[in-house]
């Protein structure tokens, strides 16, 4: 890492009363607190991941709801038609068989397509109970302060166009170990994203609250302007499930405390194992010490002149105790969603056992922000004219590929169009 992050960690204990002394109390709370639920995951299992029905999401106890925003992830059932799915799955099908030349990967056997215009990627994104799961999503965040947040609506939703995969049994897929998106190095170093953990470099780690909207607005997400790196807000992000899937098939896998995880990113880069430890335990608190000497950011890499991670993995992060502890969502049917919080840990398996695809449409929860309507309209000029859209690495024009993929007069509806950044007049 650059040594200028050892003066991005001077800077940071500068900017708190008392810093060692509180983040080390702090420190020692998380990683007590770490244990025992590392313990209860280990025990629960799949029960751990919450599982709704998309009709039940305005019947729900305020418990129920409690727990999906702590776990930070959610199932939600039936939100789509299995019939609507599967024609949906078969064109994405017939789409990558005629034009075998769509960018993906694996190259000699492509599952993971990065296409984002394609009919039935656009169909499902302006979907009307797609858009309201989403509203749902972005509504459990809120803010305090309403002042200076002019432009800010959580029920009307926006798209982000993002691709799909449809991964084939018994391929090892080694691309997606533990990490977290929205934001690399830039949860440290932009001093607006930084604020939105404020709570836990102040060592008040408890009340940091996930889901407090009033500065994740503002933040920068790509301060570098790498190519995959979201530019846009995501309350949620998450997928539409094309058929069956489940565990050992290829699924998502989440660390699911959202609270606990968060406080322990953001304050690993200030600790370091003693030289000389202290118990035979290199998870024991006692072998742990307050330390801005350094200038690396544990799970922090530099890539593509910018920055990716975190990428959390029991060397650098062990008290998340990964190997144990991260679990894989239950089983699935097309038509279901899964959700999971911007700040959520995550995974694919690296085995795919089962005997069918495990296909997916990767569908984020989008509120409505300024910033976030800002890239919306850039997106909306890349989907008419038939291009990667504006935050990713550009691929050759879809537009050349012909039919199967969508125009503006595919999407049906008027929560749909706005969805995309379309003005729509009422006569």
């Amino acid at each position: 890492m650059p040594p200028r992050f050892v003066d991005l960690k001077r800077e940071i204990a500068a900017s708190y009363p008392d810093f060692e002394a509180r983040v080390t109390r702090a420190w020692n709370e998380v990683l007590q607190q770490l244990d025992a639920a590392s313990k209860e995951i280990v025990v629960e299992g799949q029960n751990v991941i919450p599982q709704v029905k998309f009709d039940d999401l305005a019947k729900l106890s305020p418990e129920e709801v409690e727990k999906i925003k702590r776990r930070g992830c959610v199932v939600i059932k039936d939100v789509v038609d299995d019939a609507e799915v599967a024609e949906w799955k078969a064109s994405l099908d017939a789409f990558v068989q005629a034009n075998p030349s769509v960018p993906g990967f694996p190259a000699t056997d492509k599952q993971f397509f990065h296409l984002y215009w394609t009919k039935a990627q656009v169909l499902a994104r302006a979907h009307p109970n797609v858009l309201k799961a989403s509203s749902w999503l972005n509504e459990l965040y809120h803010v305090k302060n309403t002042s200076g947040i002019e432009g800010v609506d959580l029920s009307t939703p926006l798209t982000y166009a993002d691709r799909f995969r449809i991964r084939h049994p018994g391929v090892a897929w080694e691309v997606h170990p533990p990490h977290v998106d929205g934001g690399s190095i830039e949860r440290w170093e932009d001093e607006t994203f930084r604020t939105c953990f404020a709570d836990i470099l102040s060592g008040d780690w408890r009340k940091h609250d996930p889901y407090d909207l009033e500065n994740r607005i503002n933040a920068k997400s790509s301060l570098y302007g790498r190519p995959g790196q979201a530019s846009i807000f995501r309350t949620f992000q998450g997928w539409l499930a094309l058929g069956p899937t489940g565990p050992h098939q290829g699924t998502i896998r989440f660390f699911p405390d959202v609270l606990l995880s968060n406080a322990y990113l953001i304050l690993r880069p200030f600790f370091s194992l003693k030289p000389t430890p202290v118990t035979e335990n290199n998870l024991d608190a006692q072998n742990w010490q307050f330390d801005i000497s350094k200038p690396d950011f544990p799970g922090i890499y530099g890539r593509d002149s910018g920055f990716t991670g975190p990428r959390p993995n029991d060397g650098s992060h062990p008290h998340l105790r990964l190997n144990e502890t991260m679990t894989s969502v239950p089983e699935v049917n097309g038509g279901d969603m899964v959700f999971w919080h911007c700040d959520l840990v995550h995974s694919v398996e690296t085995e795919h056992n089962g005997s069918g695809d495990s296909a997916v449409m990767y569908i984020p929860a989008v509120p409505t922000t300024p910033q976030n309507s800002e890239y919306v309209k850039r997106q909306r000029e890349t989907f008419v004219k038939g291009v990667t859209p504006p935050d990713f690495e550009k691929t050759s024009p879809e537009s050349e590929y012909g039919a199967g993929i969508a125009t503006p007069d595919d999407i049906v509806g008027i929560v749909g169009k706005k969805a995309m950044g379309f003005q729509i007049s009422v006569a």
